[in-house]
């Protein structure tokens, strides 16, 4: 039942983003092209979200102690903001001001068959592995000065 309601959500969400053009990586330049030919829907759909996402968060966690499908919520708990962090947002904005897809709206556009979604998604795969990679080479080095001090 857990794998039938992640597709059933997973279809909820790409129907969402499909049907409010966010599929549509032309539609997202033009809302960063504040200058020339700005579309503001994207602001609309990103609000729509944040409520519904709102609403729905304070329904759930004052009505169940637990996830139906889970033995606890995974819910972050650092509220730190930190230079990964950081970074991290400036890379994914300028990636999603750059090719118009962020990683939400590029899965359901991998439908559409485009050549360039497909391309998108072997960059975003890419990026992933080099941050992975990344973050432990660093975790190693800050073990080794660790123990060596």
């Amino acid at each position: 039942m857990k794998h039938v309601m992640t597709y059933a959500i997973g279809l909820m969400f790409g129907l969402g983003i499909s049907m409010g053009g966010m599929a549509n990586p032309a539609k997202v330049v033009n809302f960063f092209d504040v200058a020339g030919t700005w579309d503001a829907s994207l602001a609309f759909v990103m609000g729509g979200a944040v409520i519904t996402a709102f609403i729905g968060y304070r329904i759930v966690f004052g009505r169940w102690e637990t996830p139906v499908f889970e033995p606890a919520f995974n819910v972050p708990t650092s509220r730190r903001i930190d230079a990964r962090l950081i970074g991290g947002s400036a890379v994914f904005g300028i990636g999603w001001g750059i090719a118009g897809f962020c990683p939400g709206g590029a899965l359901p556009a991998l439908g559409t068959g485009d050549v360039d979604v497909f391309i998108f998604f072997a960059a975003l795969v890419v990026g992933i592995l080099a941050a992975k990679f990344l973050m432990k080479r660093s975790t190693k080095r800050a073990a080794q000065s660790a123990t060596c001090i």
